[in-house]
């Protein structure tokens, strides 16, 4: 129970230094737009750390953010060392998130049977 409360206290440590760290990064770049941090997956022996990112736009720029980010993954690595008393500092990877994709296309569906709903009982 302790070692799970840990691993959550660590992900949720790791995104803030990540949001930081980001957040300066884009505005480096300008290039990549609005970026978010959706979450932070520790393995069990805290030596990797999956990092799920959002952005808003067509799928190409989100691959193209998911490469770049890959490539500069050793900036956020030393910030989490940097800003996270660790032994050592976890392997990062950056993963795209569709969550937010997939519940607004549930919700478009969602929508779109109960229109069709509507429609069959007023004829």
């Amino acid at each position: 129970m302790a070692s799970s409360y840990r691993k959550e206290m660590l992900e949720s440590e790791i995104k803030k230094v990540l949001t930081v760290t980001l957040s300066s990064y884009t505005s480096y770049n300008d290039s990549l737009g609005m970026v978010s941090i959706v979450r932070v997956e520790l393995t069990k022996d805290k030596r990797f750390a999956t990092v799920f990112v959002s952005l808003m736009g067509p799928d190409e720029s989100k691959k193209k953010l998911v490469k770049r980010l890959n490539e500069d993954k050793g900036i956020f690595r030393t910030a989490i060392a940097k800003n996270i008393r660790l032994f050592k500092a976890p392997e990062i990877r950056f993963k795209e998130d569709i969550g937010i994709e997939a519940s607004l296309r549930v919700a478009q569906l969602l929508e779109k049977i109960e229109r069709e709903r509507t429609n069959t009982k007023d004829e």
